[in-house]
């Protein structure tokens, strides 16, 4: 896991932020058209969702380095490190949707494809274990920066990511004599207990969904 590039990378993006302002710019323009269940204090609302992007791409590494932090201590590492792997690609080597983009704002499609990518590995733990593989909800954050990415391109990159876990990951891969172990491991007192460890996982980030009407 080369976790310090990451860092790197995002420290660049937020130094070209604060030279262009691009991303601040992109959310002055999106305030008027967002869906109206996403909730923004009366005032300071470009703020917050300046903030909400941040800590979304911030937490990037952060999740990926608990991940691995944990897959390790539990004894999972062979099972997790690929899915690792595959988010930490999307910053350091994007798919082709995303090459030659540049900036905190288009820096938050990386992040989404990454946080989407633990979603998506965290439902499949569920259907085969009854508990996600990281007990981190990131389904309002998700959606929310679906919505700022816009309809279109967020659906192509969810299907990048539908296509990661369909090659990486299959029932067969849940086959194995050693599973029964694995989910013992899993549901482990030291796996909880080493979560409890990265509190920034419970960053709040003052951007809501509201209920329909």
């Amino acid at each position: 896991m080369n976790i310090a590039a990451l860092r790197e990378q995002i420290s660049q993006a937020h130094q070209h932020e604060r030279q262009t302002g691009q991303l601040e710019q992109r959310l002055e323009q999106q305030l008027p058209h967002l869906h109206p269940l996403i909730q923004l204090p009366e005032q300071d609302a470009r703020g917050t969702l300046a903030r909400f992007v941040s800590a979304y791409i911030d937490q990037v590494p952060e999740l990926l380095e608990a991940a691995y932090a944990v897959a390790r201590q539990a004894g999972i590492e062979a099972q997790i490190k690929p899915v690792l792997q595959i988010a930490e690609a999307y910053f350091l080597l994007p798919p082709s949707e995303l090459q030659g983009h540049v900036g905190l704002d288009c820096l938050l499609d990386e992040a989404y494809l990454a946080h989407r990518l633990v979603e998506e590995v965290n439902d499949l733990y569920i259907r085969h274990f009854s508990q996600p593989l990281i007990p981190l909800d990131t389904t309002v954050a998700n959606l929310i920066a679906h919505q700022l990415i816009g309809e279109a391109f967020a659906n192509q990159l969810d299907e990048v990511v539908h296509h990661s876990v369909d090659e990486m990951l299959d029932d067969q891969s849940f086959a194995a004599e050693s599973v029964e172990q694995y989910r013992d491991t899993l549901c482990s007192p030291e796996t909880g207990e080493a979560w409890k460890r990265w509190p920034c996982l419970s960053r709040q980030w003052g951007v809501e969904l509201g209920q329909s009407a």
